[in-house]
């Protein structure tokens, strides 16, 4: 079984010769060259990482002390309570904030060349980021972050310099990944069309689901919670992987936010995720809500129930305004398909995540219905409604997705419109700006009816006149 040291050691050499072999490619030279950089390089990451929080451990030094310091020229040979005392790596966590002189140097020919050498050392390293994060017990809420902050500024630089980013769907012409709606799926019942089939291939490369995360609209906080969340998985699944002792941590997740806000789309994400990094076996997605769930007859609540539970095993099931569960009182049999719920969740819990989405209010209430859920259901994500540039963006993402473009006084009338709707309670979001776009081309249709002959320009262009409220 390998030890921290062992993993370590796996990954710093495994980033070492992946960014010298890249750095001997380009130069022409002997890889041997660069040894003293890339251990320089593996020293700053893994010190960034261990020092974000301040909380240095007996483990954690000697594991550094032992892999990195002989690499170092001149060698690092102190003992631990010295590295402790000295603050060793009081200025490392900084240094993850921007792009190093390497990793500059493989965007910089990337960008050139049409390469992708700085894929290659981005791997490598937040693979060795998240290995230094797993020699601690638990990794702190800070360390989670500094991995993520180091993340965001290799993928700032690689946008910086116009070169795409690792697992980037549409990567012509490189920069920042083009801004996709995070549109929602109409709720189905378990089976039908709606809900994700249990895939039988491979899980996703979690670099290829990130950058999915990152495409989407807004949603910011949520993007960083995801993040966040699934480097602590990440980290769990490699102490598991060396026998180390792994604290539970809760998959079960409460979305809370108004319709169309993205909750499906994150949730078919973060389901894949699970299946990414090991929490669940298939990685698929079941939508359902009251109506699937609920009978109007005793004992039928609990089959229905099971049946929508059984269907999500080895994924994730969404419960769409889950509220409803728990209200109607005593003898109200959503309170059957909330004790079936609960029950499942403890009888597979290493195979089936829930996440139960509705108002902030309302999803209290909820949690609070049963003291299995409140157990369970220990993070919140949030998801706000939209701002009107946001939902601008939306509106130009479906048209880009559907080959329409906007003219200048299209564009004008679009935005003025998403200004001036009420943000309610109930807004429905980019369901809104769908049926906005939707209504668009219809009247453009009908605006170009009369025509013999429309040229494709006339086709493909939606005019001030074709804008108009969902409700004109």
């Amino acid at each position: 079984m390998p030890t921290g040291r062992d993993s370590l050691g796996d990954a710093v050499s495994s980033f070492i010769g992946a960014a010298t072999e890249q750095l001997a490619e380009l130069s022409g030279t002997p890889a041997d060259g660069f040894l003293h950089d890339a251990a320089n390089e593996a020293s700053n990451i893994v010190g960034g990482v261990l020092g974000a929080d301040g909380r240095l451990t007996d483990g954690e030094l000697d594991c550094y002390l032992d892999v990195i310091g002989p690499l170092l020229h001149p060698p690092l040979a102190i003992a631990t309570a010295t590295a402790r005392e000295t603050q060793l790596f009081r200025d490392k966590p900084e240094q993850l904030k921007v792009a190093s002189v390497l990793f500059d140097l493989l965007c910089r020919a990337d960008a050139k060349h049409g390469t992708r050498r700085s894929h290659i050392y981005y791997e490598v390293a937040i693979r060795l980021a998240h290995v230094a994060a797993s020699l601690d017990l638990v990794p702190s809420a800070t360390e989670l972050t500094a991995i993520d902050e180091f993340r965001s500024a290799m993928l700032g630089h690689l946008d910086q310099l116009a070169v795409p980013r690792p697992g980037q769907r549409d990567p012509i012409g490189g920069g920042p990944p083009r801004q996709v709606p995070a549109t929602a799926t109409p709720v189905a019942p378990p089976g039908a069309a709606g809900n994700d089939s249990a895939p039988s291939h491979p899980a996703r490369p979690l670099t290829e689901l990130m950058a999915e995360l990152d495409e989407l609209v807004g949603l910011a906080n949520v993007k960083a919670e995801v993040r966040r969340l699934s480097s602590l998985l990440l980290v769990q699944q490699l102490r598991a992987e060396r026998g180390l002792p792994v604290i539970e941590t809760s998959h079960h997740l409460v979305f809370t936010g108004n319709p169309g806000t993205g909750k499906t789309t994150v949730a078919r994400l973060l389901s894949q995720i699970y299946h990414a990094v090991g929490v669940v076996s298939k990685g698929h997605l079941v939508e359902t809500d009251r109506s699937q769930l609920v009978a109007g007859f005793v004992g039928q609540t609990a089959l229905k129930t099971q049946a929508a539970l059984e269907s999500s095993l080895g994924g994730t099931l969404l419960i769409d305004e889950a509220y409803a569960l728990a209200r109607g009182g005593e003898n109200d049999f959503g309170l059957e398909a909330i004790d079936t719920l609960v029950k499942f969740m403890e009888d597979h819990r290493d195979d089936i995540a829930i996440v139960a989405a509705g108002y902030p209010v309302e999803m209290t209430e909820f949690v609070a219905a049963n003291p299995g859920l409140k157990s369970r259901f220990t993070r919140a994500l949030d998801f706000p409604d939209y701002t009107t540039d946001e939902l601008t963006r939306i509106f130009i993402a479906l048209g880009e997705t559907n080959r329409y473009q906007l003219s200048d006084d299209a564009l004008a009338q679009v935005r003025n419109l998403l200004a001036t709707e009420p943000r309610g309670r109930g807004f429905g979001n980019a369901r809104f700006v769908r049926n906005l776009f939707e209504t668009a081309v219809s009247h453009q249709a009908m605006r170009l009816a009369p025509l013999a002959d429309p040229s494709d320009e006339q086709l493909v262009t939606l005019t001030a006149a074709d804008i108009a409220s969902v409700d004109g």
